[in-house]
């Protein structure tokens, strides 16, 4: 099956002086999954071809499936779901880090890396070709213990990295995601950051709206 790399990537587009970039992965058949997660799926429900008025289609889709949101309910029992997380914490401005040549992000990078006060960070590392892989890489960049400690303690709103997890795979406990939920931040995954330059953004993080929902497909953009 051919697949889009670049449709809903990272491309920019000029704003009134300003680059807009989409760090949306495309949403597709094929499209790498966390293992375990239901693939997607998009069939025919009405068609035009077979006689139907119009066009529309089912689709089939985890709660997690790529460019997506993690809220407190993906963890935490009684946490906050997708539909009442604050819009605060969601849009405003932030920053993209590019800590690309490392296998983990922990503290100590974090410290070295230009964060300034920013409470919405996104984090661009060596993962951001395997994103667009259909095969899981289980060797994927992610942020550890520590590290997310010093998220919390700097009081970040939203915390976003570039592939399915931003926890190291088959963790126990989750401590990672049970840190910076029960501290009320946000977690964003897949973020699609190959062609997104580091530095200072206004995000925009927008997940579907679903009723009591442990997470959805967002589209992410960012404006600078």
């Amino acid at each position: 099956m051919g697949r889009d790399h670049t449709a809903g990537g990272a491309r920019p587009r000029e704003s009134k002086g300003m680059k807009l970039y989409d760090a949306t992965v495309t949403i597709q058949e094929g499209m790498v999954t966390f293992p375990g997660d239901p693939p997607f799926k998009l069939e025919p429900f009405f068609s035009t071809a077979q006689g139907d008025p119009f066009n529309l289609a089912l689709m089939s889709l985890g709660t997690h499936l790529g460019t997506h949101v993690d809220p407190p309910a993906h963890y935490l029992e009684g946490g906050a779901t997708v539909d009442q997380l604050p819009l605060e914490s969601l849009v405003g401005p932030g920053v993209v880090l590019d800590l690309r040549g490392r296998p983990c992000i922990d503290r100590a990078a974090l410290e070295q890396a230009p964060l300034g006060d920013h409470v919405r960070v996104l984090i661009k590392t060596d993962n951001g070709p395997l994103l667009l892989e259909s095969q899981f890489h289980p060797d994927y960049v992610y942020l550890t213990e520590d590290g997310a400690r010093y998220l919390v303690q700097r009081g970040v709103l939203l915390v976003g990295i570039d592939y399915c997890s931003i926890e190291r795979y088959q963790n126990p406990g989750a401590p990672v995601h049970r840190l910076l939920l029960t501290a009320g931040a946000v977690v964003v995954e897949c973020a699609h950051l190959l062609q997104v330059p580091a530095g200072v953004y206004e995000i925009f993080c927008l997940p579907l709206k679903v009723l009591g929902a442990d997470g959805a497909p967002a589209r992410l953009l960012l404006r600078g």
